[in-house]
């Protein structure tokens, strides 16, 4: 089957690979370094889902029309990425695998005549170096739509279970909240240059990981979303979560950690950080702040996230644990 994948980094590279892998014919976009590594010596995956060299269709953009096309660029580099490929996306389902809520309207408003599909990755995954991608944890993936016609959903969802688990969720929207509230361990690796792991098995920066998750949850029951199931979590374990004392709620950061195993996981945040590229902050922490606006009230955990990693990205230097845990301790003592 001829596939196309727009983005070919941590999450689109691995894609990729388990496309060609199993045969099909399969064309990527990258850049730079990356797009001269692919072409000269293939797309190599290592990690949870073996290794294996792919040799790829490689360019800085699609070449022809494909049958399935995957997105996988960062949020904010969507719609550019779509319009410099728009020639070959009309009436072709478009699977766009993005995080934070706004994916599927940006993506329909940048390609009308495409299918558009909203896809949630829950492995992780590493971009290691130019031409190299390392799934350091194993997860399944959920397709869905905005509308009520799933035929599209269930098609991709199809196609890409046969090299991955992937399924078609009705509740797509309940799905982007829960992502975004296992979205929340992105930051705090971006702000102090640690991996998940590392952030979690400190005591004060899995404090504020809870805080930021449990206030996403709140802000997502608010706003009257009934959250679909993702990784165990579940509505009503989500809601039960967003009740309980902060340092009994400091069990689920430690569960996500456990279930990433003992590689080190950056997290895609910080590997954005550490290529000198923006990073997705604003469609995650950043969503989390424009929902509970509109609902007339304030999200402080994840502004001070999305604060603290736009003063990394803009400075060059890490935040200490110390410095972290009091800058949200003095949310408290503002409020």
């Amino acid at each position: 089957m001829r596939i196309g994948i727009i983005g070919a980094g941590a999450v689109g590279g691995a894609i990729a690979s388990l496309l060609a892998r199993a045969g099909n014919d399969v064309e990527v976009t990258a850049r730079g370094a990356h797009l001269h590594a692919i072409r000269s010596s293939g797309l190599i995956l290592t990690g949870a889902w073996g290794e294996s060299t792919s040799q790829v269709l490689a360019g800085a953009t699609l070449t022809r029309v494909n049958e399935l096309v995957v997105v996988a660029t960062k949020a904010h580099d969507a719609e550019a990425a779509l319009r410099d490929n728009i020639k070959y996306l009309r009436n072709v389902p478009v699977v766009i695998f993005q995080n934070g809520l706004d994916s599927l309207e940006n993506a329909i408003h940048a390609s009308p005549r495409s299918d558009v599909i909203g896809g949630l990755a829950t492995f992780a995954s590493s971009f290691l170096s130019p031409g190299k991608i390392h799934v350091t944890a194993a997860g399944p993936s959920y397709l869905g739509v905005s509308g009520d016609n799933d035929v599209p959903a269930r098609y991709a969802a199809h196609i890409l279970n046969e090299v991955m688990p992937t399924f078609a969720v009705p509740n797509f929207r309940g799905a982007q909240w829960t992502k975004l509230i296992i979205n929340q361990v992105n930051a705090l690796p971006a702000i102090t240059g640690r991996s998940v792991q590392s952030v979690v098995r400190d005591s004060g920066l899995r404090r504020v990981m809870t805080a930021s998750m449990r206030e996403t949850v709140r802000i997502a029951l608010a706003e009257g979303i009934h959250c679909e199931t993702l990784q165990g979590l579940s509505h009503r374990r989500l809601r039960l979560f967003a009740r309980l004392p902060l340092w009994l709620g400091e069990l689920l950061p430690r569960l996500m950690a456990n279930r990433m195993g003992r590689t080190p996981n950056p997290g895609s945040t910080l590997q954005s950080i550490r290529r000198g590229q923006l990073s997705e902050v604003d469609a995650l922490n950043g969503a989390v702040v424009r929902s509970a606006a509109t609902l007339n009230r304030s999200a402080k955990v994840n502004a001070l996230m999305v604060e603290l990693v736009h003063a990394v990205e803009s400075s060059g230097t890490f935040f200490t644990p110390d410095d972290v845990v009091a800058r949200y301790a003095a949310l408290s003592r503002d409020a």
